[in-house]
């Protein structure tokens, strides 16, 4: 059976996701243990939040950087393809950071702790990365017809 290579590109898709989900489910776990007995909105989730996003950012940074230094000749290249799916991607994965721009909102207005909006915010861009990478990848390997 012959081996299917994916591209630079598919490979950031794969490692956007993974790293989204990962992350994510690393705050969830500091966020929760520490809830114990005191209610969830009074955890102190600020720190374990940046923590994770600035550590999903260098691991993505670091992986990315890998993925082409073991691929030299890939890393850097899109053609037409690449850049259609990656807007397309992006473009459905950017309808989570709209919703979680509303339901902030009307989080903000009607007074809802600081806790819960800055987590809605959290959830809605890792669902966001997650959306588009899966719709990146189920382009690549299902196809992709531009509209």
């Amino acid at each position: 059976m012959a081996e299917l290579e994916m591209s630079f590109e598919e490979k950031s898709a794969w490692i956007m996701g993974v790293v989204a989900v990962g992350s994510y489910g690393v705050y969830l776990a500091i966020v929760l243990s520490r809830a114990g007995t005191m209610p969830l909105a009074d955890v102190p989730y600020v720190a374990p939040l940046l923590w994770t996003v600035g550590g999903s950012i260098a691991l993505s940074i670091v992986l990315h950087a890998l993925i082409g230094i073991s691929s030299p000749r890939d890393a850097g290249k899109k053609d037409q393809r690449d850049r259609e799916i990656y807007r397309f991607g992006e473009y459905i994965g950017q309808s989570f950071v709209v919703i979680g721009g509303v339901a902030a909102l009307l989080m903000a207005m009607t007074e809802t702790d600081h806790f819960w909006i800055a987590n809605v915010i959290y959830l809605t861009f890792v669902l966001s990365a997650i959306l588009g990478s899966v719709a990146k990848i189920i382009a690549y390997r299902r196809g992709f017809q531009p509209w």
